[in-house]
């Protein structure tokens, strides 16, 4: 290993430690501005990192409804949650199904009333290793990317009005990053549209998903000058990334009490089913800054992509 890899080894480890510090270390009550009340759904809840930010919210006092697309396997995981005494609650979800959605909104303005946070965990990745096939792209991308967004505004309208303001986690990845030295996309002109907030749309967004899905479709991908590692996935989590900036732009005008906060994170290459277990980070830690953003007492932050409780650039 080269001295520079080794550095940053040493640098990320000790950053690592600092965090299984931080998460001993109890919210005063000053910072405590939820309670038992406080509802937080965490979709694809039922594994995974998931499951993890739903246990670790739980267990900060918040009532926590995990959505799972098989009902039966929410369930499950609801009842290994419940035995650790805290406040959850399960429904079924499938964020690419336009009645599932609106049938869990009903259910949530029916038992609930409205939400307080919405963690947008859910998604795939079929890439492992060194592979990168993109033979199920516009999975990838309808999930990750259109179900991310069929979520932002299905719940939106049921976000509670609140002096704390309501939040929104959107779980991404650095592979998304629009201005990364390696894994990024090429065209300069294109970058610069999507970095720009005057220049970026929802409209760009979904132009710039179509382009590569129509490119895969044509086989010509490999020379479109797209992310060259799990270009599928990266390409959704870069589409993720952009529209969160975007919402948090529109969102920013709300009147206090109304208030509305969205960011974005990178979990790390997490010991998981998607990463075949491969991962070096376990599902504890990935879910840390998910829930410190969720439970921030100072949200005055927006629209920002968070790695380690530390804010890096999109």
């Amino acid at each position: 290993m080269s001295g520079k890899k080794e550095r940053n080894k040493e640098r990320r480890e000790k950053r690592l430690q600092e965090i299984s510090l931080l998460r001993t270390i109890p919210y005063s009550d000053h910072q405590r501005w939820w309670s038992q009340e406080t509802v937080a759904v965490v979709t694809g809840a039922n594994r995974g990192i998931g499951f993890e930010i739903a246990r670790q919210l739980a267990g900060h006092g918040l009532t926590v409804i995990l959505t799972s697309r098989n009902i039966s396997v929410g369930i499950e995981a609801t009842k290994a949650l419940q035995e650790g005494g805290f406040s959850y609650d399960v429904h079924q979800l499938d964020i690419l199904d336009g009645e599932s959605i609106s049938a869990f909104v009903e259910w949530i303005k029916q038992k609930y009333g409205g939400i307080d946070i919405l963690v947008n965990n859910a998604g795939v990745n079929y890439n492992l290793g060194f592979d990168n096939s993109v033979e199920f792209a516009r999975q990838v991308v309808d999930t990750n990317y259109y179900g991310t967004k069929n979520m932002i505004k299905a719940m939106i309208p049921v976000m509670k009005p609140s002096a704390a303001g309501a939040r929104i986690v959107n779980v991404s990845s650095r592979l998304g990053r629009l201005n990364g030295r390696r894994n990024r996309i090429q065209d300069a002109n294109l970058r610069e549209k999507l970095t720009n907030l005057e220049t970026l749309s929802e409209e760009l967004i979904d132009r710039t998903v179509s382009s590569f899905l129509q490119q895969v479709e044509d086989e010509t991908w490999q020379s479109g000058g797209w992310p060259q590692t799990f270009t599928d996935y990266s390409v959704s989590k870069l589409a993720v990334n952009a529209y969160t900036r975007l919402v948090a732009k529109e969102l920013c005008d709300r009147p206090q009490g109304e208030k509305i906060y969205i960011n974005c994170y990178c979990p790390g290459w997490v010991k998981t089913a998607m990463t075949g277990w491969a991962g070096n980070i376990s599902p504890e830690v990935a879910a840390d800054t998910g829930v410190w953003l969720s439970l921030l007492s100072d949200q005055a932050i927006t629209g920002k992509f968070f790695a380690e409780r530390r804010e890096i650039n999109f």
